[in-house]
């Protein structure tokens, strides 16, 4: 990625910035302080790797510290920049603020291609880098929390958790000063999956409203309506899964960074995952058409359009050719502003990836709230409301006189796992969040599109956290 390239990411995250804050009524003193990097620390540190030693460039950016920690996930690429570190942090302050989840935004990154080192280079890497930010005091439960990102996951922030623990193991709350972890090493079931399902229940909200999918020529809900997927990552992956498996959305194109693939009767991602595991690549995938260039994806005829890859995927040179009715921001900043302005006036809904994509954020949350009060979700209510609710169906079975089939009775009378509560804490977060958002964009006129209804009403919230800590009364 060019210098230029990550500098339009950051100039269009401030340019949205800018159109929706003179619909907030905000002081401009807050306004600027609200929009402003708060920390910056770029580092390099050398890394044995083999016979010889190499400088690593990287980063982490805490952008507002209007709540604490702050929240963000270590992105592994050869194209990270300052500046797509600051864009991304930024829009994890606003993405915290929609959902409401008690964090300032953050981001890491480090300048390195993962597919070029082995896991025990990856593991050194990783460790160096975490001594840096507990020396600089840029990492801790209460102070920054980071999470798993493009080119990291569990693994990573298993190494993270370890080394930080090597350095404060008298940390009664240490498990919490990283989330994505494996499930056995203090992580929540649910995390793996989080950001993809957060996108399904983002679209299905989007989806049902009438009036919204009547203006686009679409009927309501999920079923039947066609998905193009840019990115096969854990993102892409569960979005098409559970949007398949759960809301009977067809999805008939692919694309990663080996290729593109097309299907009309549909591309069943289950098995696409394992024809890519076993032969390395979605091409050449039974029943499906290989499509000449990837970037053709975002070009198809679709009702739903998901970019889960990188940034910038939607630009002024392409947008015009874009033909999906509906684009979901499954990653980080896949359209630009520019971009952003064709696509609106084509009549596009774009469902902004500061709403969109906090599933994972969200989970995020969870996970550290298990850190803190050491106890897995459902624990203590599981039993009991399985036994309440077996007394509830039993009393009915007898004065009815009527009896219930050992197969429903297990579904009506089971507890909650924590699988369960986090399922639904996440169901709970995005269909709260996107009223939210919808309201502002349909009772304020001035307000045309989602992105900027998104972007008042996560002002308005940090907004608020700074006046009632006095500082712009």
């Amino acid at each position: 990625m060019s210098k230029s390239s990550t500098g339009s990411f950051l100039e269009s995250v401030s340019r949205n910035f800018d159109k929706a804050a003179r619909h907030t009524g905000l002081h401009k003193g807050l306004l600027a302080q609200i929009k402003a990097c708060n920390s910056v620390y770029q580092m390099r540190f050398p890394v044995k790797i083999g016979s010889e030693y190499k400088v690593i460039e990287a980063y982490r950016v805490q952008h507002s510290h209007h709540r604490l920690p702050t929240k963000g996930g270590i992105r592994y690429s050869q194209k990270v920049e300052q500046d797509e570190v600051m864009a991304l942090a930024t829009l994890m302050t606003y993405k915290c603020a929609i959902v409401d989840v008690p964090f300032g935004g953050a981001k890491g990154g480090v300048k390195i291609s993962p597919r070029e080192y082995t896991t025990a280079q990856l593991q050194k890497i990783t460790r160096r880098y975490t001594t840096e930010l507990i020396r600089k005091n840029f990492i801790g439960p209460g102070i920054d929390v980071p999470a798993p990102d493009y080119g990291t996951g569990s693994r990573e922030m298993a190494w993270i958790l370890d080394t930080y623990m090597t350095f404060k193991g008298g940390e009664i709350d240490a498990a919490g000063c990283v989330t994505g972890k494996p499930v056995k090493l203090h992580g929540i079931q649910g995390r793996t999956e989080a950001t993809g399902r957060g996108v399904f229940y983002g679209i299905r909200e989007a989806c049902s409203n009438a009036e919204d999918m009547k203006a686009l020529g679409l009927t309501p809900g999920l079923a039947g309506k066609t998905m193009a997927i840019q990115g096969l990552g854990n993102v892409g992956y569960h979005t098409g899964l559970i949007s398949q498996e759960e809301g009977d959305v067809k999805v008939v194109a692919v694309a990663e960074y080996e290729g593109a693939i097309y299907k009309e009767d549909g591309i069943n991602i289950k098995k696409l995952a394992a024809h890519r595991k076993k032969t390395g690549s979605i091409l050449n995938f039974p029943g499906a058409k290989n499509m000449e260039q990837r970037k053709q994806i975002l070009e198809l005829p679709v009702d739903i359009l998901v970019p889960a890859a990188l940034e910038n995927q939607i630009r002024k040179d392409n947008a015009r050719r874009v033909k999906a009715k509906i684009i979901a921001e499954a990653a980080n900043g896949p359209v630009t502003a520019d971009a952003e302005e064709i696509l609106l006036k084509k009549g596009v809904m774009i469902i902004p990836d500061m709403y969109i994509n906090a599933g994972g954020v969200t989970v995020s949350y969870f996970e550290w709230l298990k850190n803190l009060s050491h106890m897995r979700f459902g624990r203590m209510e599981k039993r009991f409301d399985q036994r309440t609710y077996t007394n509830i169906v039993e009393t009915i079975e007898r004065m009815t006189g009527k009896s219930v089939g050992a197969k429903e009775k297990e579904f009506l009378t089971r507890g909650a796992d924590e699988i369960d509560l986090v399922r639904s804490g996440l169901e709970e977060t995005m269909i709260s969040a996107y009223s939210q958002i919808r309201e502002i964009w349909k009772r304020r006129k001035a307000v045309e599109d989602l992105r900027s209804a998104a972007f008042v009403n996560a002002l308005k919230k940090i907004g608020s956290d700074y006046e009632n800590l006095g500082i712009f009364p």
